[in-house]
């Protein structure tokens, strides 16, 4: 008979039959081909009240138990569960969470479990709802792998943290605060710099000829001077190598935290849009100034539900407008 890891609802009957007939445990083994202490394992855990064995019973315990273990709470139990949360919350770090329950509840079971373990549920795509990542230290979206990519310390000079930015910019009621990046094409030799109103929802952005820190410096510069100063107070930027000449883009610069790019959400989206008419690896020397233009107007122009249904273009007009009154 073909062996298999698991004991088959077949040889469950078989092991049925034999045993009323009184064979022994040894040769049940002998005749499915499998070690005897299998066998008692299988008798032992799935008789019928402890006494008689029975085939179709056995199969029906064996298939609920499996069931139940693909029902598992989704950090061991409800107290571990409810416990990791609250510490998470606190801010200690999974490290810190399974040293205090080891030394909380020595030689309990019920209690231990391994930082390794806090750190996977926190990264499961499934949790990823919950956004349990906010709560750690460098605030990862995905965890970064020993020996893979490590976060590295900024280069960039006089960067000044989004923590620092002024309150006004998290509520989107003061026109004049961006947020900005870069968009790589094709061998990382072009691209785009780009920029998003908070307020509008207007995106701008500019050729990089070369994805460099001038280019960028000069991207921003086209964007940003023709703007009277009410609307361009702030613009909170991507970490990239390519903003250390911030300090001469015409704008003051925030930075968001590394690996957060949540922080900037809208320009994000904006460049998804962005790459729908340019996906990766476009080489953005063959786009012409014409086709770069059309684009933005065409995004610019598009109704949006947050605007009650008002474009980037009409609202942002209006800001200049009330500017000129001025």
């Amino acid at each position: 008979m073909k062996q298999t890891n698991k004991i088959t609802a077949q040889e469950r009957d078989l092991i049925a039959v034999w045993r009323g007939q009184g064979i022994s445990n040894k040769e049940i083994a002998r005749r499915l081909g499998r070690h005897p202490s299998s066998i008692g394992r299988e008798v032992q855990r799935n008789s019928f009240r402890g006494k008689h064995y029975l085939g179709l019973h056995a199969q029906a315990r064996s298939e609920r138990r499996k069931m139940m273990a693909r029902k598992r709470h989704p950090l061991k139990n409800k107290d571990i569960y409810s416990y990791v949360l609250d510490k998470l919350r606190d801010g200690w770090s999974p490290e810190q969470i399974a040293g205090r329950l080891k030394k909380d509840h020595p030689e309990d079971s019920h209690w231990c479990i391994s930082y390794e373990t806090i750190y996977r549920f926190v990264h499961q795509p499934k949790n990823r709802h919950l956004m349990l990542w906010e709560y750690l230290r460098r605030k990862q979206k995905r965890r970064v792998t020993k020996g893979g990519r490590k976060a590295k310390k900024s280069g960039i000079p006089d960067r000044v943290s989004i923590h620092k930015r002024p309150s006004e910019v998290d509520r989107r009621k003061v026109p004049g605060h961006w947020e900005g990046d870069s968009i790589v094409g094709k061998g990382h030799r072009t691209g785009l710099h780009t920029e998003y109103e908070r307020v509008s929802s207007l995106t701008r952005f500019e050729r990089l000829n070369a994805v460099n820190s001038e280019e960028t410096k000069q991207a921003m510069r086209k964007i940003f001077d023709p703007l009277p100063a009410k609307l361009k107070k702030s613009s909170t930027l991507d970490n990239g190598s390519e903003m250390v000449k911030h300090k001469t883009s015409g704008i003051t610069c925030f930075f968001a935290d590394p690996y957060s790019s949540w922080q900037r959400g809208g320009n994000e989206n904006a460049n998804l849009w962005i790459r729908y008419y340019f996906p990766k690896k476009t080489d953005f020397s063959t786009i012409s100034d014409e086709e770069l233009k059309d684009v933005e107007n065409e995004l610019n122009n598009r109704p949006r539900k947050r605007l009650n249904f008002a474009t980037p273009n009409e609202v942002f007009n209006n800001y200049l407008k009330g500017c000129d009154s001025n």
